[in-house]
């Protein structure tokens, strides 16, 4: 009897697919039952050659070896799934198998894991495609009586085989050509470069740039408490003639550039009657559409400081494990025309499931829609035209059968609450305009009053108490007392968060505040929905950027990169328009609009010309931006930035930009040539790439040289630390000397005697936090400092704690007691307005801590290193 062989990504979804099926029996690697063998990837199995699996001689960093383009790219297993792969490629050779279904992702990617593994099996079988955006028992067996024959999906199969080697040929090649040109071969520090990650780079390196060059410029606001009978209101002054400004965005209507003026404003309309005039305006604000990926990690990375791959792996959770949620890795926004009935059924079960295993209110806002039939066609929800390979992500009608707790709660309750409130009608809203006039001088008040509370009511806002003015009888003339001119200044654009960054990335770099702009730029943007939260997670690991709280901040590695792409220049890596241009045309190509051969065609001679632009650039073209005020410490002269350095442009004196692997900002070198010395720093590795703390200093023959206690910086290693003062700090843990100060340091000062006779030692930075002396000193004496801000993870992540000291001077971590915890919340039943269940654990993951959850009346401790750290 012949049998189907089943393929799924993962383990778990295999066990899904069986069960959903059924009578099956479980073997290693696989289900089988009588006409069915179900089995499964772990992800990726197959993957492409690596350079030096084409050539040995590819596998040296040497500009001459590029561009590295195969006649024709190659397959190998993943070795650490090789086992796997094994077990999937004898169950396709079987000879009781005669055809196969791929049941990996309904998705690009899923698409290319199967195309790896049916290509490297060489069968010659015939498959057919499983489409799946619910893992629902009942979605699955409508699935397989759905199936899509191979033809139908061989433009999304194009699309992944040309994403996988357009990524190989301009990573592989623009990594080792800038890698060789910036360090000349590879080194503990390599220059990555790629498709995607570089031109995403490059629109925070854009933010970076506009905030340092920022200048700040003074105005004034004149703002007037107006008196009336009915109470008081303010109105802020503006000028009536303003029209806008394109050269300068930062004039506005209400902005004084003088101060005099401002103040005469104020002088002149101090306790003055005025006249009102007033407008009413009836508006109304649409629901919003229904989630795609990319707006449920903005939203999550806004309310509750998820990062954009906390929410993949959590919607992905609610997807495959709790069976709660619809495909969560789409971009679309609508659903299908068809789809009427199944939400009819997901609103009846929601309305239908007991109160004790759901929130009441989503019962009692379903009902609603049922009641009042809102359930109807409706273009802005039900739309074909703007269904994409999958829909946008809504409760399946099995929602309810899981209960949820923190983080999926939360998000969960994100999704289906959006779902309720799209089929409610607007809000509607009054908004009131009023021109308050003393003394010829116009103020203007502005109020918005809720009037029907629509879809908002679903967000508990459905009381018209905020934006009221108090009403002003016909002819009365309210004064204003005080009036007051308030000092500001202009301010530079904030940072990118994780939410703002994935707005530019959909739209190619330009942030899109409006829904219907975003929907048509969505062809055209960096990424996928799929892609995008591990591109940024990239970006990190790779030294480019760094969290500074939720903001996103470009490193002087990511800085340097994308100034020397752009100085030679390489608009391929750094133009976010141009990227979104090649996405475009793999979308175009999954629809069999645009052919692969003409696609890689034109990577190919995009990758030539990367290779060969690196190859020429002429150091003495590199044009920088940067002004160094600080003078050369050699001649006085004057120090300007090069392509590789920092160098005195009248003698011989230089800075590496790159120092032990380490990139230096502007303001470190500019200390460093003001004071001659600087550190300790962090960021320094070895050869080995083990990381270490450091000093710079100019030596008397002026090179910059590193330096720690124990060697001076090229001046003779003496073996012993330095003591750089006579002040004592405390005693020592272990021995009860005197602890005095190194360079880099606090340490017992029997340990600064050659040879050591104390071991005890604490650094003067901790997890890049500067330890103050008044803070060492209530360490030694009370063995806990005061809770300290400003430490940060591995990650770049802020965090606080209290640093502790036990007997033997064995240094730890204490953290703030957690607060009770009121017990676990039923499903959908987290609220937006508490503080993320994320924050604490988070905190405790940037101090690298790997003990559970402590009690929340016990203080969580962690050993920061030890007395060596």
């Amino acid at each position: 009897m012949s049998k189907r062989l089943i393929i799924a990504e993962k383990p778990s979804v295999a066990g899904d697919l069986a069960r959903a099926l059924g009578k099956f029996k479980k073997s290693e690697g696989f289900y089988e039952s009588d006409d069915t063998i179900v089995t499964h990837a772990v992800g990726h199995l197959v993957e492409l050659f690596m350079p030096n699996d084409f050539k040995p001689e590819w596998r040296f960093w040497k500009l001459e070896n590029l561009p590295m383009i195969p006649e024709a790219f190659q397959l190998k297993p993943i070795e650490k799934t090789k086992a796997q792969f094994n077990t999937v490629v004898r169950l396709i050779k079987r000879k009781d198998v005669s055809e196969l279904v791929n049941a990996c992702d309904a998705g690009r990617e899923g698409e290319l894991i199967f195309r790896y593994i049916y290509a490297l099996s060489e069968t010659k079988k015939p498959f057919r495609r499983l489409w799946l955006s619910s893992m629902t028992a009942e979605s699955i067996r409508e699935g397989f009586q759905a199936l899509r024959a191979a033809t139908e999906v061989q433009g999304l199969a194009d699309a992944a085989v040309c994403r996988s080697e357009s990524d190989w040929l301009i990573g592989i090649n623009g990594t080792r050509a800038f890698t060789c040109r910036i360090y000349g071969g590879v080194r503990a520090q390599i220059c990555t470069v790629g498709r995607v990650q570089t031109p995403t780079l490059a629109i925070i390196v854009d933010r970076e740039n506009v905030i340092r060059e920022f200048r700040k410029r003074p105005f004034w606001e004149v703002i007037a408490t107006f008196t009336c009978a009915a109470g008081k209101y303010e109105g802020r002054w503006f000028d009536r003639a303003f029209k806008k400004d394109d050269q300068d965005s930062e004039r506005k209507a209400e902005r004084i550039w003088e101060e005099t003026r401002a103040q005469e404003i104020a002088a002149c309309t101090l306790g003055k009657p005025g006249a009102v005039s007033e407008e009413k305006k009836a508006t109304t604000q649409a629901p919003p559409l229904l989630y795609d990926l990319t707006t449920l990690q903005r939203e999550c990375n806004a309310r509750f400081g998820l990062s954009a791959s906390r929410t993949l792996q959590i919607a992905q959770a609610l997807y495959e494990r709790r069976k709660a949620i619809t495909y969560p890795r789409t971009d679309s926004r609508a659903l299908p025309e068809n789809h009427l009935g199944v939400v009819r059924q997901t609103l009846t079960n929601l309305k239908e499931n007991p109160a004790e295993t759901a929130a009441p209110s989503y019962g009692a806002f379903a009902a609603r829609i049922l009641e009042r039939g809102w359930i109807r066609p409706n273009k802005r929800i039900f739309n074909d035209a703007k269904v994409s390979d999958h829909f946008a992500i809504i409760p399946t009608p099995e929602c309810m059968q899981h209960p949820l707790v923190d983080l999926e709660a939360k998000v969960f309750d994100m999704i289906c609450k959006r779902f309720l409130a799209v089929f409610y009608p607007a809000a509607a809203f009054e908004v009131t305009t009023r021109i308050t006039t003393v003394e010829r001088e116009p103020f203007k008040t502005e109020g918005k009053v809720l009037k029907e509370p629509g879809w908002l009511e679903v967000y508990g806002r459905d009381q018209p108490a905020e934006g009221q003015i108090p009403p002003v009888k016909p002819g009365e003339q309210p004064v204003a007392d005080p009036v007051a001119a308030k000092a500001l200044e202009t301010k530079p654009p904030p940072h990118y968060t994780e939410a703002t960054l994935l707005s530019a990335m959909e739209g190619a770099g330009k942030l899109l505040d409006d829904e219907d702009l975003g929907e048509a730029m969505k062809e055209r943007g960096l990424g996928t929905p799929a892609t995008r939260a591990a591109i940024i997670e990239q970006l990190l690991a790779q030294e480019y950027l760094h969290r500074a709280g939720r903001d996103l901040v470009a490193t002087s590695k990511g800085l340097s990169l994308i100034q020397m792409l752009r100085s030679i220049p390489v608009p391929e890596l750094t133009s976010p328009q141009l990227t979104g241009e090649w996405e475009h045309q793999l979308r175009e190509m999954e629809h069999g609009r645009l052919s692969r051969a003409k696609f890689m065609g034109e990577i190919q001679e995009i990758t030539r010309r990367i290779v060969d632009d690196a190859r020429k650039y002429d150091d003495a073209k590199f044009e920088s931006k940067v002004a160094i005020e600080a003078p050369c410490p050699k001649c006085g002269g004057k120090i300007r930035e090069t392509f590789k350095w920092f160098a005195c442009s009248s003698c011989d004196f230089l800075v590496w930009k790159s120092i032990a692997s380490k990139s230096l900002t502007v303001a470190e070198v500019e200390q460093l040539l003001r004071e001659r010395k600087i550190g300790p720093l962090d960021g320094f590795r070895s050869k080995m790439g083990k990381p270490f703390q450091a000093m710079l200093v100019v030596t008397p023959e002026f090179k910059v040289s590193l330096a720690w206690d124990g060697n001076s910086g090229g001046n003779g290693n003496s073996g012993a630390l330095e003591l750089v003062s006579d002040k004592v700090f405390g005693s020592c843990p272990i021995c009860g000397a005197s602890v005095r100060e190194t360079a880099m340091a606090w340490c017992c000062e029997k340990r600064a005697k050659e040879p050591a006779e104390c071991e005890f030692r604490i650094s003067k930075k901790i997890k890049g936090k500067d330890i103050p002396p008044e803070q060492l000193e209530k360490l030694l004496r009370e063995g806990k400092t005061d809770l300290l801000e400003g430490f940060l993870s591995t990650k770049h992540r802020p965090f606080k704690a209290y640093l502790t000291m036990a007997k033997g001077g064995k240094l730890g971590w204490e953290f703030a007691p957690r607060p009770a915890k009121k017990g676990k919340p039923l499903l959908g039943e987290a609220s937006s307005a508490e503080p993320p269940a994320s924050v604490l654990s988070e905190e405790k993951s940037r101090a690298g801590a790997t003990e559970k959850d402590a009690s929340a009346k016990k203080p969580r401790k962690r050993k920061p290193g030890g007395s060596k750290t």
